[in-house]
This record gives C-alpha cells, sequence and structure tokens, in this order.
C-alpha cells in the first residue's frame, strides 16, 4: 500500500501497473490523435481492455483532469484492498499495529531525504526495526532482558525499560 495508507510505498505490481498504463495512456490520447489526425488508426485495444478491466473491478472510471492522475486510478484499489486486510486480522495486537500504521502521518519517516550530515540517516538495524514494527513483524528472538523481564519476539519491553540495550541513562 502507499506510504499515506499505511503502507510503506511497495506496491504490487499489477495493480500499479494497471492504474499507471490507463492513466498514461489517457493523458497523452488528445497529443497522439493530434499527431496521428491524418491517419486512418484504429482505437488502441490495450487501452480499451484494459480500462473495461478497471471498470469491472472498480465501477466508474476517473474523468476530465483526474482521468490523467494515477492517483485517481489507484484510490478505488486501494480501497478495496484496506478492508481486505483488515478483515485477515486475527488478534488484537494486528488490529493495534494496522490501526497505528494507518493512522496520519505514522509514514512520514519514509519520506524524508535522508541527509547523514545533519544526522537524518538511519542505520540498517534501525530500519528493519521501523519496518518490522511498521508491519507488526517480530523483530527478535524471545530473551531474557538485563532486568530479568522476559521479552517475547516483538521487543515492545525494550521501549519501557531503562536497562534494554541502547538505552542512555
Amino acid at each position: 500500500m502507499p506510504i499515506r495508507d499505511g503502507g510503506l510505498g511497495v506496491r504490487r505490481v499489477s495493480s500499479l501497473a494497471l492504474s499507471a498504463f490507463v492513466a498514461s495512456a489517457l493523458s497523452i490520447l488528445s497529443l497522439q490523435e493530434t499527431i496521428l489526425s491524418e491517419c486512418q488508426c484504429q482505437q488502441d485495444e490495450f487501452l480499451t481492455t484494459y480500462q473495461s478491466e478497471w471498470t469491472a473491478s472498480f465501477g466508474v472510471e476517473p474523468v476530465g483532469a483526474l482521468s490523467h492522475r494515477q492517483s485517481a486510478w489507484d484510490k478505488p484499489g486501494i480501497a478495496v484492498v484496506k478492508p481486505q486486510l483488515e478483515s485477515g486480522l486475527v488478534d488484537a495486537c494486528q488490529k493495534a499495529t494496522f490501526l497505528a500504521a494507518i493512522a496520519p502521518h505514522t509514514g512520514d519517516w519514509l519520506s524524508v531525504f535522508i541527509i547523514a550530515a545533519c544526522g537524518l540517516r538511519l542505520d540498517d538495524e534501525a530500519v528493519r526495526v521501523a519496518v518490522a514494527l511498521h508491519l507488526g513483524l517480530k523483530v527478535c528472538v524471545p530473551h531474557s532482558c538485563h532486568c530479568g523481564q522476559d521479552v517475547d519476539a516483538w521487543g515492545l519491553h525494550a521501549f519501557v525499560c531503562k536497562h534494554a540495550p541502547g538505552r542512555i541513562q
């Protein structure tokens, strides 16, 4: 899913390709017709097929200036995927992670410019942990903390423990 919708900005190629192709083809259609006005050309079969496929899946097509924007073609697909993802969540932890991921500004860190000279850079381990927490994945192997508490695979104990490795005392 897109970052603004709670994802990591990684998308299925099939859904991305359909909306990108249709928006791109429609945005140049008038230019194409102007250039080829002297020719007897057939209508683009691919565009017609993909528009029909999109309409069958999502309903009414974007019109006017919106028909040239990929985001306008993406929104209905995202609106279908979100409830599907949410309905597949089985426990409270998964639901909480999903709700946190779709909250406003949750993914803003993914859009920040990396400027190492200013300290705006995460090392590989920080990115691994951040992505795992964002997706509700396991972060570590269950173990005992220095304080004696058990740490589960999600590693959430580290957020509250004063003895957790990496904590500044």
